[in-house]
């Protein structure tokens, strides 16, 4: 894989963790009041209450460490050396390998096309051939 695919990979991962972490955290908070005015929350015993705490840290540390391995894909990322007249004759160099590269499959597929018309005219004179060779009955 390629690494802007692996970018790529790893941004949908972070964003899945992201949507994950938001989503639990709507979902397991336990009620608060907001403001004096307002009755307190029912309360809401859960034997998860101390995994509650706990699932933030696991799920801020996965962020984390997609973050890092996001920094480190982007870290190996080549360098643009020799600036922005580099990489511009870098792309006129590729877009004439291009072009030839291009004429060559262009002369190759008339050579197939007229070749095939050639097997295809002798294929019919073939054929005609056998039928003028039978007699009927």
């Amino acid at each position: 894989m390629d690494i802007i695919s692996q970018l790529q990979e790893q941004v949908n991962t972070i964003a899945a963790l992201a949507f994950n972490t938001f989503g639990t955290l709507q979902r397991d908070a336990p009620p608060v009041r907001l403001s004096p005015n307002y009755p307190e929350p029912p309360a809401n015993p859960t034997e998860d209450a101390a995994n509650f705490a706990e699932q933030p840290k696991l799920m801020s540390a996965a962020l984390v460490k997609a973050a890092k391995q996001f920094d480190a894909l982007v870290a190996a990322l080549p360098s643009s050396e020799g600036g922005e007249e580099a990489q511009l004759r870098r792309i006129a160099e590729l877009q004439a390998e291009n072009d030839a590269v291009g004429q060559e499959l262009q002369r190759q597929l008339e050579a197939a096309e007229k070749e095939l018309k050639q097997v295809q005219e002798l294929s019919s004179q073939a054929a005609d051939n056998c039928l003028n060779l039978k007699k009927p009955d």
